[in-house]
């Protein structure tokens, strides 16, 4: 016989074949990088083949590239190509673009992470192996993105590489694997030991992470609506100045890829115009240029603004109107919605929260609020030059706290109010007349018998009627063998087995011939202790169990047992 090795299981070949987990990691970290900076970079290229008056070559063409993936991280740029010389720092990042690179983070470290969907497969990679392939691969491609474009005419900042490039990928890779192991709730309580006293007192407990969870839920809610409330004050404003919108996109460029180009850099900038016209409307509003602030009360930008249509929807010059005070009703929404949801998340089953518990969320979800709008702003805005293009966008250090101040204003009572609603639906059961719920029928307690001092449980009061027992019925009987009409007397226990043997021995056996038996006349007999009138009334002793009759000490035996 020949020896052969053992075949390996499936499990053990994956095992076998599987890729050690750090380098699969760092290899999904480098094609999320690849991946994004090669889609700017095709565009890029699209746009400098098509236009008719390119300023440099295929390398010019991929030092912007670079340069706009860096700045859709966050990374401030600096211009050479000035015609004072001076260099001049662009810091607005267009929202759009940062979509992108935290999209694929995030996908990077859920493929890092290879938890199986199998219930049998191997186990997934571990958290901090996966978290750190992914980043270090990502910003391996982005240093060596920075180094390249570091020679031409748009540079980046080494200080906002050294800042946002690693905040963005460990925020997205982070978010990938906490994803893709379900969702722990084991990060939770490191998270709060960083938060305040106050805040982490308020989200402690046993349910602090169905707190937590509602109150990021509620804030990101609100937020929607902040920043869809702004993109509609933005297109009713751009409606409003259409003249102006499009002679300014006209007046950039001549020629159709031009125009494409200046279309494209508006859609991305879309959703930085959408967070400034949300701080427009919470009060703070923005600058467009340094001392020249822009909000509902008044307008007053800079003078000498260069042409682009998304700047042509700034309000007027002049104090504000009822017409743009009324954007203050976008807050107030927001607001209501955030108190909206807490109140659904306070009644939820099986755990109801009480008023000061809900109130406690409120406040919560107005702090979340807060830090989500300081964010948006502060990645919003930025500068645009020196002087008095050093400052352009909302100032993130009063748009946070307007946007908390509001949420808990109007979410608040919202929350308490449709709380307290809620309770009194299901309490009433939808019914104002005070009638049983059909979901909660009314269930009438069974009224117990009152016994007199004295008497037994059986005792009842002298005058009350005697009520017939209601008959009962074997409830093991089966259906096609019971009554149609139940009898009058109580249900005998042994009556279901006489019932079931004369069933069976019908069904069984065919009914033999009955024939009559002669009947003699019996004689009468002494009894000791009694005579007995007749073989009629001996018969109905015996066959009633001599219920209600005289005891008997023998009986007379019948005509045919007599030898």
């Amino acid at each position: 016989m020949t020896d052969r090795r053992p075949s390996l299981t499936p499990l053990s070949t994956r095992l076998r074949d599987r890729p050690p987990g750090l380098s699969a990691s760092l290899l999904n970290g480098v094609v999320a990088a690849g991946l994004g900076l090669g889609a700017l970079t095709v565009l890029v290229l699209v746009l400098w083949i098509s236009s008719p008056y390119p300023d440099s070559g295929p390398s010019g063409a991929l030092h912007i590239a670079a340069a706009l993936w860096l700045l859709a991280h966050g990374v401030e740029l600096v211009r050479t190509d000035t015609l004072s010389g001076a260099q001049l720092p662009v810091g607005i990042t267009p929202l759009l673009l940062l979509a992108l690179p935290v999209w694929l983070l995030h996908r990077a470290g859920r493929y890092a992470t290879d938890a199986p969907a199998e219930p049998d497969g191997p186990p997934p990679v571990p958290v901090r192996t996966a978290w750190l392939g992914v980043v270090l691969g990502y910003l391996g491609v982005g240093t060596a993105a920075a180094l390249y474009c570091s020679g031409g005419e748009l540079r980046c900042s080494w200080g906002g590489v050294a800042v946002w490039l690693p905040l963005v990928a460990v925020a997205g890779a982070g978010a990938g694997v906490w994803s893709a192991h379900g969702c722990p709730p084991q990060p939770l309580p490191r998270v709060l030991t960083v938060l305040p006293g106050p805040v982490r007192r308020a989200v402690s407990g046993t349910d602090a992470r169905a707190r937590l969870g509602a109150a990021v839920r509620a804030a990101g809610a609100a937020t929607a609506v902040l920043t869809g409330g702004g993109a509609l004050l933005v297109a009713a404003s751009t409606v409003w100045h259409g003249g102006a919108a499009r002679a300014s996109f006209l007046e950039l460029t001549d020629g159709w890829t031009g125009r494409f180009a200046v279309l494209l850099l508006g859609m991305a900038l879309v959703p930085n115009a959408s967070v400034w016209a949300a701080s427009y409307a919470l009060g703070p509003g923005f600058v467009l240029g340094a001392g020249h602030p822009v909000h509902p009360f008044a307008s007053d930008p800079a003078p000498l603004l260069p042409p682009f249509p998304l700047l042509a929807a700034v309000p007027d010059a002049g104090p504000g109107t009822r017409l743009n005070w009324a954007a203050g009703l976008v807050p107030v929404v927001a607001g209501m919605t955030a108190g909206w949801f807490v109140a659904r998340a306070a009644v939820r089953e099986p755990r109801r929260w009480r008023a000061g518990r809900t109130a406690g969320v409120a406040l919560l979800t107005a702090a979340v609020c807060a830090l989500l709008l300081t964010l948006l702003a502060a990645l919003a805005g930025g500068p645009l030059g020196v002087a008095a293009l050093s400052r352009f966008g909302p100032p993130w250090w009063l748009t946070g706290p307007a946007a908390g101040a509001w949420t808990a204003l109007f979410g608040l009572p919202t929350a308490l109010v449709v709380r307290a609603w809620r309770l009194w639906r299901r309490r009433a059961g939808a019914d104002p007349a005070g009638t049983a719920s059909p979901r909660t029928p009314a269930v009438v307690p069974e009224a117990k018998p009152k016994n007199r001092a004295g008497a037994g449980p059986g005792a009842r009061r002298e005058g009350t009627p005697v009520t017939a027992p209601k008959p009962v019925r074997d409830p093991t009987l089966a259906e096609e063998e019971g009554y149609d009409v139940l009898p009058a007397e109580p249900f005998v226990p042994g009556l279901r087995d006489d019932l079931d043997r004369a069933l069976h021995q019908d069904r069984a056996d065919p009914p033999e011939p009955s024939f009559p038996e002669p009947s003699f006349p019996e004689p009468t007999g002494t009894a000791a202790g009694g005579t007995v009138a007749g073989g009629n009334a001996a018969s109905g002793n015996a066959a009633s169990g001599n219920a209600g009759g005289t005891p008997r000490q023998d009986e007379t035996p019948r005509q045919d047992e007599i030898p």
